[in-house]
């Protein structure tokens, strides 16, 4: 749900698990055959893994990271791993991208240009949940575009700020 001044967009569990499902029916009704599915930690896990299950294909998973200060607010130098961990083989053939969302574009831009280089691919598409309209990358799939790029609260970050004392306070009231 877009607030009044069009900055944020709060998603519950249950919003955020249809999205998934909308992507997951936008790759089916391309027609699209792939080998295997990549998702970048973090954000692209949850999509990744939901992804993974429902093509019953083999995930990988890349590590990425460019949020650094301002409580992930404002984006500093991309971090990319160097290696990409899946459970065998290599990642080749047809290979599925997924992330969360295309904020600035960059990270996603970044990982497609360096899987371009990788002769083991045969083909690359991309998909995600949102795209920002500020985005200079625009993945294969998405849900949904937001053209005023709002700041997204997606459900799990109630976890960023709880610690394990506070987490086993919360557990034991009720």
């Amino acid at each position: 749900m877009l607030t009044d001044d069009g900055k944020h967009l709060y998603v519950s569990w249950d919003q955020y698990h249809q999205l998934i499902e909308r992507l997951a029916i936008k790759v089916h009704q391309s027609g699209w055959q792939f080998d295997q599915i990549l998702c970048l930690a973090r954000g692209g896990m949850r999509p990744g893994d939901v992804l993974s299950r429902v093509f019953d294909k083999p995930l990988a998973i890349m590590s990425t990271s460019s949020y650094r200060a301002e409580a992930g607010t404002i984006q500093g130098r991309l971090d990319m791993a160097k290696y990409i961990t899946m459970p065998k083989g290599e990642l080749a053939g047809r290979v599925l991208l997924v992330d969360d969302l295309s904020d600035s574009g960059v990270t996603l831009q970044a990982v497609v240009e360096r899987l371009r280089g990788m002769p083991a691919i045969r083909e690359l598409r991309s998909a995600v949940l949102w795209v920002k309209g500020v985005s200079v990358y625009t993945p294969d799939y998405f849900v949904d575009m937001l053209p005023t790029s709002p700041w997204i609260h997606q459900p799990f970050e109630q976890y960023d700020e709880l610690r394990p004392d506070a987490l086993e306070r919360k557990s034991s009231v009720g």
